[in-house]
């Protein structure tokens, strides 16, 4: 009898427990392609005239509006050429086309979009992201990666359970065809912050940032305060016209860690935190720079500012991967200290001169001086 009573109260406070488990299951973290978000599977045939597909429902997954193509990489009719870097298939948005889908989200919560757009047309092409309350255009005409297949991310508030995202083309060509391809979309939910312990610096390793694709990497491009007010890449601001680039250690040289900021445009990218920091207290504030293997090449500069005083810390690559430390002492003169980098000069790649590059930024750090 006493057996009985044991194993009956075992198997209570294991159900219990079970219980207790059950009701604090989340919501699954969110990291990796939307549905579809290849769009790998593609419309019926009887759905397609030619490459345009027909019905506003008929592409899984996706709510299309005017003139959407379902297109395979490779030549096309006419002389064109589309590559699409990230698998098979793309969708092309016409001329005032887009493409819509609704997902289940942690109202309130921060989340990034990474998506691959590819230029398909000489004229002015631009794309339209945008989220209920919130949305961004950006231009699709500097080429960041070597076979115009550009990777961008872009982040926004859910400000409901479920929060419809659309990508857009605005423009209206001569040629009503004409249009961006998308050929992958993916989404990750990005958590708050915390300081790592002996530096002030949030995030200052960029280990936290937007999804980058496993199978097809040339970085995040991480777009400026001015047309993303979210920032994809949490603790950074990027303050100025162009874009910074995300790069993986799987696909590029990296510092230290998993990833790094490629300086992409000279002056024209910059990146900048503001820290907390006490008034006439002296800290030091010590970074690394170095090259990320990928034809980037010549005599580069980074130039660091920060509170009153400037640094520049010079570096010669050889496009094959490299690295450089450095670091400087600085009193802080307020509350608040912004810590600034930028590339001081321009850069294309060694073996293709209309792609821009630059130097690599990586494990950012300030901590105080105990004198």
């Amino acid at each position: 009898m006493a057996w009985f009573l044991s194993f009956v109260f075992v198997l209570i406070l294991s159900l219990s427990n079970g219980a207790s488990a059950a009701r604090v299951v989340k919501t699954a973290y969110l990291n990796g392609l939307v549905p579809n978000g290849n769009f790998e599977e593609g419309p019926k045939k009887s759905n397609l005239k030619k490459t345009v597909i027909i019905g506003k429902y008929s592409l899984p997954q996706w709510e299309i509006n005017g003139l959407v193509e379902y297109v395979s990489g490779g030549p096309q009719p006419g002389g064109f050429y589309f590559a699409i870097p990230r698998g098979v298939h793309a969708v092309r948005l016409g001329n005032e086309a887009s493409i819509s889908q609704s997902l289940k989200l942690r109202q309130g919560s921060i989340y990034s979009l990474t998506f691959g757009i590819t230029r398909t047309c000489a004229q002015e092409e631009v794309l339209r992201v945008s989220v209920p309350g919130q949305s961004s255009v950006l231009p699709v005409q500097t080429l960041y990666s070597t076979d115009g297949g550009d990777t961008y991310a872009w982040a926004f508030k859910a400000t409901s359970p479920v929060v419809k995202i659309t990508f857009h083309n605005p423009g209206i060509q001569e040629e009503p065809s004409c249009g961006p391809l998308l050929d992958a979309i993916a989404i990750k939910e990005m958590f708050p912050l915390k300081y790592s312990k002996g530096n002030l610096v949030k995030n200052g390793g960029f280990e936290i940032g937007p999804h980058i694709f496993n199978n097809f990497s040339t970085g995040v491009l991480i777009l400026p305060k001015i047309q993303d007010l979210i920032s994809p890449l949490p603790g950074w601001i990027i303050e100025s016209l162009k874009p910074v680039k995300l790069v993986d250690r799987k696909h590029f040289f990296v510092p230290g860690g998993f990833s790094a900021i490629e300086l992409v445009a000279g002056r024209e990218s910059a990146i900048a935190q503001i820290i907390r920091t006490v008034p006439n207290k002296t800290y030091n504030l010590t970074f690394t720079i170095g090259d990320a293997k990928n034809a980037c090449h010549g005599s580069m500069m980074v130039e660091a500012f920060v509170g009153t005083k400037t640094f520049k810390v010079p570096y010669n690559s050889i496009a094959k991967g490299g690295l450089k430390t450095a670091g400087l002492m600085f009193q802080a003169v307020s509350s608040r200290t912004r810590i600034t980098f930028y590339s001081g000069y321009y850069h294309s790649k060694l073996n293709d001169y209309g792609h821009m590059c630059g130097p690599v930024l990586d494990d950012v750090r300030v901590f105080p001086i105990i004198i």
